[in-house]
């Protein structure tokens, strides 16, 4: 039986809900999905749902059946926490350390992790970049990147890889080195490869505009964007580029690539959250376990309102169990799968 973990995230933001929603899909019986937070939450959230939800308590992998589970994790939280309480700031990073030594100790075949918000962890005196470093560090893996994928309306797919993940743009340029992008790269070809697509086309973004006009602009993609590309292409990636990133997106979205790498955290997402902002997924690339997020944020304003929208939670959970499923019984290259494109 395949297992899925999914962790609550910032218990005062919409992450309870999209969970729950989602978890309960008929896309998702036959596997194992266990929800992990707080006793209190935990309990809440299975009397509020309509009709109650039966969360029973994890045995542990040898003991459990297909349905959805609980994990509490820590002290019951109270209810009527504010928005970004310190309270629940903290305890999402318990939720998340717990799913991650799950999946490293093979209790679960995947993590699916709802959102934090990271003012709030900072604001606890915790240092705090994101969850995709926070996981990185745990299980020792550093060389990750985050990957984005959706679809729009009309079903074209964009799948977008990082090179730099949450740096301040001032630290963008410094961070970007041939290794880093060449990385970026390698991690999306791969990524690709996972997903069955056939050519695993790669194009990537330049950083400056005009994608630096030759040196008149910047010189990152003569010195660093462009030595990553040649280096990659020479182990055997289908890539192309740098490209001037205000037409490649169009063009990606048309088909010319299967994936892009984009240099920093707007350049990539913001194209990605106008074709996909309901039903993009954070698939985090490197990491020795499968790991997704919805593409979206705590919601404050919408939680406990009862109408916040599960499409991201329910893609990132399908991809995930697609993804764990794949790893354990590789199938036909050639197999469909609703993340499978050009």
């Amino acid at each position: 039986m395949t297992t899925i973990g999914v962790t609550l995230g910032d218990v005062t933001g919409i992450g309870p809900e999209v969970a729950l929603k989602a978890a309960v899909q008929p896309e998702f019986t036959g596997i194992g999905l266990v929800l992990l937070g707080d006793p209190g939450t935990l309990q809440r959230l299975a009397v509020a749902h309509d009709p109650p939800a039966g969360l029973r308590e994890w045995p542990g992998r040898a003991a459990a059946a297909p349905g959805l589970w609980k994990l509490p994790v820590g002290s019951p939280l109270p209810a009527g926490l504010r928005p970004g309480a310190p309270e629940a700031a903290g305890a999402a990073l318990e939720f998340l350390r717990e799913g991650a030594q799950r999946c490293l100790g093979d209790d679960f075949d995947g993590l699916v992790t709802a959102p934090v918000n990271k003012e709030a962890i900072l604001r606890t005196g915790i240092p705090f970049t994101g969850q995709t470093e926070f996981l990185t560090g745990i299980a020792g893996h550093p060389h990750t990147a985050m990957m984005l994928l959706g679809t729009d309306d009309r079903g074209r797919w964009l799948r977008v890889a990082l090179a730099t993940t949450h740096l301040p743009l001032k630290d963008v340029p410094d961070a970007l080195t041939v290794d880093a992008v060449e990385r970026a790269i390698r991690l999306a070809s791969d990524a690709c490869a996972r997903l069955g697509i056939a050519r695993c086309r790669v194009s990537v973004c330049g950083l400056n505009p005009h994608a630096g006009e030759g040196g008149l602009m910047g010189t990152e993609e003569l010195e660093v964007i462009g030595p990553a590309i040649r280096r990659a292409q020479q182990s055997g990636c289908d890539v192309n580029g740098p490209w001037p990133a205000d037409t490649l997106f169009h063009q990606a979205l048309h088909g010319s690539c299967d994936a892009v790498v984009a240099m920093y955290h707007d350049q990539g997402l913001a194209p990605l959250k106008l074709v996909a902002f309901d039903t993009g997924v954070n698939w985090t690339l490197g990491l020795p376990f499968v790991r997704t997020s919805p593409d979206h944020g705590t919601a404050y304003d919408l939680a406990g309102k009862g109408v916040a929208r599960a499409d991201s939670m329910v893609s990132a959970i399908g991809l995930a169990l697609q993804l764990a499923q794949e790893s354990r019984c590789p199938g036909p290259a050639g197999r469909q799968s609703p993340t499978r494109g050009t």
